[in-house]
């Protein structure tokens, strides 16, 4: 029996739009805030590291508040969009924040003001954004085939932000006067076509109503839930877990490499390279993102796609490394595009397989909590992107990096090469691990097939009294 379609084709690519907006904030931040903070504003890397570290303790609290706040709001606009329209103008005034250090400060000051900017951007509003965003995958649709194609859409758009931000922002800056108060023209500009998108992505859909969304079930006081249990309900799910590890392992890959700019610009001696690896990494993965959907199809789920896709992307980061001791800039480029176009799968299927994950809860549990399930999304990308920067900070400054220096150290450059090279394939490892025991969508099934044969046990004894 073919399932309902719920989306027309324009609902699908408005909300793809909505993260060109969340990449206009993440791309930027995760490449090019630490090298702006220690090149312009003239941070130490090291002390900039600890910052982020210690603004992640506070992220992993506000996750699960706003992924159970997002499950206990009831309003016209739905359940979720009301968070991602206006939990973005925070995100918007808080990156320019983020890059808009004042340079007459005092040391103390500059890092305090870096410290509140970035703490309010990643822990409360694009926290708020971004699990709204992420959860309207299970909100305005329960079609399994326009839940993927959604992250397909969704992806495309992400990736296509990433490689233009990558691609142009070092040149923007530097046509913009190459300083600090270069960087923040930029951030300003940035921001506002953020605003703009989100807006636009947010208006463009439609959430079910709740007695669709239950199957027609009626929730009754006893399915109410704190944060508290919502935690619990999250922890006893071992896809929860499974993914959020995954996620987490994805932007420590990232932060590794956008750590590229030290690469390009010490190492090769070449800082516009940063622009033209940015090419080899997203255009793959947004050619990959297209043919997703089909191949869901064609292999009958997303479990053996997401697998077979990140043994090519460990393949590929391998061959990397090699190319990287070889001194071939056009080899690491190709083999950097092959890694992408394996991890592109499992990009343009996660949502539907966090959907999936919450459907487990829900069977296992009989609670639904699709906002606070997709907190994985936002936990993830905060708790990894951050950490991953924080480490970059660290392991500069443990290898002598100074941003204002003319020259480098040997030490720090064999660091950025480790960075850069090595990093990137131990941790598609691990992914690639992880995705094979993250079997979701077969659980689901023999869950559900063992209530059938349940009911089916209970009608016959029915019949028999």
């Amino acid at each position: 029996m073919e399932e309902k379609k719920y989306l027309k084709w324009y609902n699908k690519i408005g909300y793809g739009s909505g993260d060109i907006a969340g990449n206009v904030v993440y791309a930027f931040l995760t490449s090019f805030m630490m090298v702006y903070l220690t090149d312009s504003v003239g941070l130490a890397a090291g002390v900039v590291g600890t910052l982020i570290a210690v603004s992640k303790l506070f992220d992993g609290f506000t996750d699960i508040f706003f992924g159970s706040m997002i499950d206990k709001t009831h309003s016209k606009m739905g359940k979720a969009k009301p968070w991602m329209l206006y939990g973005y103008i925070g995100c918007a005034i808080t990156l320019v924040g983020c890059f808009a250090v004042p340079v007459s400060l005092g040391t103390t000051a500059k890092y305090a003001w870096f410290f509140i900017s970035y703490t309010l951007l990643n822990g409360v509003f694009y926290t708020a954004n971004n699990i709204a965003y992420s959860a309207l995958t299970s909100l305005i649709t329960k079609n399994s085939k326009e839940r993927v194609q959604m992250g397909s859409y969704r992806f495309i758009f992400a990736f296509s932000t990433s490689l233009l931000i990558q691609a142009i922002t070092v040149g923007f800056v530097d046509k913009c006067g190459g300083d600090a108060a270069a960087w923040r023209t930029v951030a300003i500009i940035y921001a506002i076509i953020g605003l703009v998108v989100n807006t636009i992505s947010a208006l463009s859909v439609k959430e079910l109503p709740e007695e669709e969304l239950n199957e027609g079930e009626v929730k009754n006081d006893n399915e109410k839930y704190g944060m508290v249990q919502a935690f619990k309900l999250l922890v006893k799910n071992k896809y929860y877990m499974m993914i959020c590890g995954t996620y987490i392992l994805q932007q420590l890959y990232g932060a590794m490499i956008g750590a590229g700019i030290y690469y390009m610009t010490w190492v090769l001696k070449n800082k516009n390279l940063f622009g033209q690896f940015a090419w080899a990494v997203n255009i793959p993965l947004i050619i990959a993102l297209i043919f997703t959907p089909t191949l869901v199809g064609k292999w009958k789920g997303m479990y053996k796609l997401n697998l077979r896709g990140y043994v090519l992307a460990v393949i590929g980061r391998a061959l990397v490394v090699v190319a990287g001791y070889m001194g071939s800039i056009p080899l690491m480029m190709a083999f950097t595009a092959l890694a992408a176009l394996g991890q592109g799968p499992w990009q343009g299927d996660m949502n539907a397989v966090i959907a999936s994950c919450s459907e487990y809860t829900y069977l296992t549990q009989g609670k639904r909590i699709d906002g606070t399930m997709y907190s994985c999304t936002s936990l993830g990308v905060k708790i990894g992107g951050g950490i991953g920067t924080a480490v970059v900070g660290w392991m500069l400054e443990f290898s002598g990096y100074v941003g204002t220096n003319v020259t480098q150290p040997q030490s720090a450059l064999d660091m950025m090469q480790f960075m850069y090279l090595w990093l990137p394939l131990i941790f598609d490892v691990l992914i690639m691990f992880v995705l094979s025991r993250m079997n979701v969508e077969d659980a689901n099934k023999k869950l559900k097939a063992e209530k059938e044969i349940a009911a089916d046990e209970v009608t016959d004894a029915s019949d028999i009294n």
